[in-house]
Parts: C-alpha cells; sequence; structure tokens
C-alpha cells in the first residue's frame, strides 16, 4: 500500500507571511493539527498544533509563520510505502508527513491515515471471527489449509512472538463459528489459544 492511497489531497496550506493567528484559527476551523507552508509553489516549512502552542500568547500571535515553522520538514513521496511512513512518523514522533512530488506539495498523510490504512488491511471494522493459533513445527501452511478446509475465509494474519519464543498466529476470518476449524486444528496437533467469534 502506498502513500498515494491514503493521503489527504485537497491540502490546507498558508504562506510564511501569514500569522500564528491565522494558522490557528485554520487549524480550528478545518479541524487539522498540520500546515504545510508553502512559497513560489514549494514547500519551505510547516507549522503543527504543538509547535504553535508556545505562540499563544498575546504578543506572539501576529508573528509571520515564517519566524515560528519547522524548515525542512520530513516528507515522504506518493509512492512511498505505508509502511515507512508510519516508520518515519514512530522513530520522529511526528503527527504527520507532508507528501512532495517533483518538488510541488501533493498531499499530507498523518497518523490518523495510517491508522485507517491499517485498520482497513486488517479487516477490522469487518464482521469478523479472530482465532490465535501457535502451528505445530511453525507449520503455518498447514493451518491455513485446514482453516480453508474447514470453510473458513482468511482476511488477515498477523505474528508474535510468546515469551517462550513460539510464534503465534493472530488469523482473522469472514465470520464463522469457530468451534469446527478450532477441533480440526487441535487434532492436528496445532495449538489453538483463543477464539473470538
Amino acid at each position: 500500500m502506498k502513500v498515494k492511497s491514503w493521503m489527504v489531497t485537497e491540502v490546507i496550506t498558508a504562506s510564511p507571511e501569514d500569522t500564528v493567528e491565522n494558522a490557528i484559527q485554520l487549524m480550528r476551523r478545518f479541524s487539522i493539527r498540520h500546515i504545510p507552508i508553502i512559497e513560489n509553489g514549494k514547500l519551505v516549512g510547516l507549522v503543527t498544533e504543538s509547535n504553535l502552542r508556545a505562540y499563544l500568547t498575546s504578543e506572539k500571535l501576529q508573528l509571520p509563520l515564517k519566524e515560528v515553522m519547522i524548515l525542512n520538514p520530513i516528507t515522504v513521496d506518493p509512492e512511498t510505502s505505508i509502511d515507512e511512513a508510519a516508520r518515519i512518523i514512530y522513530k520522529y514522533k511526528i503527527g504527520g508527513l507532508p507528501v512532495v512530488a517533483k518538488g510541488q506539495l501533493v498531499g499530507i498523510i498523518t497518523i490518523t491515515d495510517i491508522l485507517e490504512a491499517f485498520i482497513e488491511l486488517m479487516g477490522l471494522l469487518k464482521s469478523s471471527s479472530r482465532l490465535d493459533v501457535i502451528p505445530k513445527k511453525d507449520n503455518l501452511d498447514e493451518v491455513l489449509e485446514i482453516i480453508r478446509k474447514s470453510g473458513g475465509k482468511i482476511i488477515s494474519i498477523g505474528m508474535d512472538v510468546n515469551l517462550n519464543g513460539e510464534k503465534v498466529y493472530f488469523i482473522r476470518l469472514e465470520k464463522i463459528a469457530l468451534d469446527k476449524i478450532a477441533s480440526d486444528l487441535e487434532a492436528s496437533g496445532h495449538k489453538v489459544i483463543s477464539l473470538v467469534e
């Protein structure tokens, strides 16, 4: 999944000469927390709700954004993967990234957009069932085959390692009764940890 599929393309922007007060009003009006600063069609900075908090006194509200903006903000390309954008946001503890192509601002992607992408990918908003399994001899292929033969339709698979160093697979399925699937898995030597219907 690429950033271009999840970014907001109608971006609210400001100029370096706009004031802190103007930026705060834009954020309130459009319910946003990031405003790219554009000059001569190029991204020159970024202001965020959190960095503007330091300028909320009456004498600082009239400061131009060029004096308070984040210079050289971290950006991504529309072809950047959602995974990479999430890593950047996490690593730098930021809430969003301007999306730039050929030197032009083409969008913005925020942590909310990335969360939406992951929720969609994991099928979390669909009516579903989930089973958590430790496959015998780490044989996930056999687990998936048993699920399919038992009528399960897989939406997504996640994996983690438990305290014993075993791989635990979280398998989300289209809504189905899980008793037969769990019974078939256990009969084949796989350990079913939990069922969520």
